[in-house]
């Protein structure tokens, strides 16, 4: 199993032009030597490819340029699965911060309409809390990403990228990063220094940890939302999910009608077939 379920997040995000920077990736084989390490006993043997992705040549970055641009994408997608999956379990419990995400004392010292975090779990199942967030939440998210995609992209002669010999997965450390537009206290990874002093091989059984729990956590987010859904999942039949009317692939919903060209997709969604 080396590039399983994230070889069809393809709708990831595109790698820039190819340079004649010599590249330390070794293809193929290097998804045979990761997948040795990755296995999970009786459940896999190899690379898990049936759709042939590992023999593409995306935007002419050859061969193993397109396995580093596949793996980068597995990862992404499988960190955001894990914060996913946590999150949904959280919030389908209604654990909520006991103070305002708008408005009250501590935020608009003007007064105005106050928003607590208990009022947007109470809005439902975790897909309808996320249309219940107010607009500036999700463009404040919106741009935290962004910020994040382009730190992921910079590399530098040290750390090239990782279409080209970088290691996929990779996110310079924040507090030393240049282009952050403010202070940030913690890096991404490893915030505390606690693993400062791992050594090589523990660190590339921790990647193989990651990539393994990134994998199981896309299966469960996505089984969460379809139970959500109504849809039948077994296992998760009998948890006694709330059930949701909102889109769940949809980033902005019916609250968010205000900015520009959403209450025209909104629309789209909502008109007959």
């Amino acid at each position: 199993m080396a590039l399983t379920l994230a070889t069809s997040s393809v709708l990831g995000f595109r790698a820039p032009a190819p340079t004649m920077m010599a590249r330390a990736s070794k293809g193929v084989a290097e998804l045979e030597e990761l997948a040795a390490g990755q296995k999970i006993p009786g459940l896999s043997e190899g690379i898990w490819d049936p759709l042939g992705f590992t023999k593409l040549n995306l935007w002419d970055i050859g061969e193993e340029g397109t396995i580093g641009w596949l793996r980068h994408a597995e990862i992404k997608h499988g960190r955001v699965a894990m914060a996913g999956f946590v999150g949904f379990c959280v919030h389908a419990n209604h654990i909520v911060f006991p103070w305002a995400v708008t408005g009250g004392p501590l935020a608009d010292k003007a007064g105005g309409p106050t928003t607590m975090f208990a009022d947007i779990s109470a809005a439902g199942s975790p897909l309808d809390q996320w249309d219940a967030v107010p607009t500036a939440g999700k463009l404040q998210i919106l741009g935290t990403i962004a910020l994040l995609e382009y730190v992921g992209e910079t590399t530098t002669k040290a750390k090239p990228h990782y279409t080209k010999g970088g290691l996929p997965g990779y996110v310079p450390p924040l507090k030393e990063f240049e282009g952050v537009p403010h202070p940030v206290p913690f890096n991404l990874y490893d915030p505390f220094n606690l693993f400062a002093n791992r050594d090589e091989a523990a660190k590339a059984r921790g990647r193989n940890v990651e990539v393994n729990n990134g994998r199981a956590a896309m299966l469960g987010i996505f089984g969460l939302i379809s139970a959500s859904k109504g849809l039948i999942v077994p296992g998760l039949d009998g948890l006694g999910l709330d059930q949701s009317t909102a889109e769940p692939m949809g980033f902005f919903g019916p609250n968010d009608g205000g900015l520009p060209f959403v209450q025209q997709m909104l629309d789209q969604w909502n008109a007959p077939f």
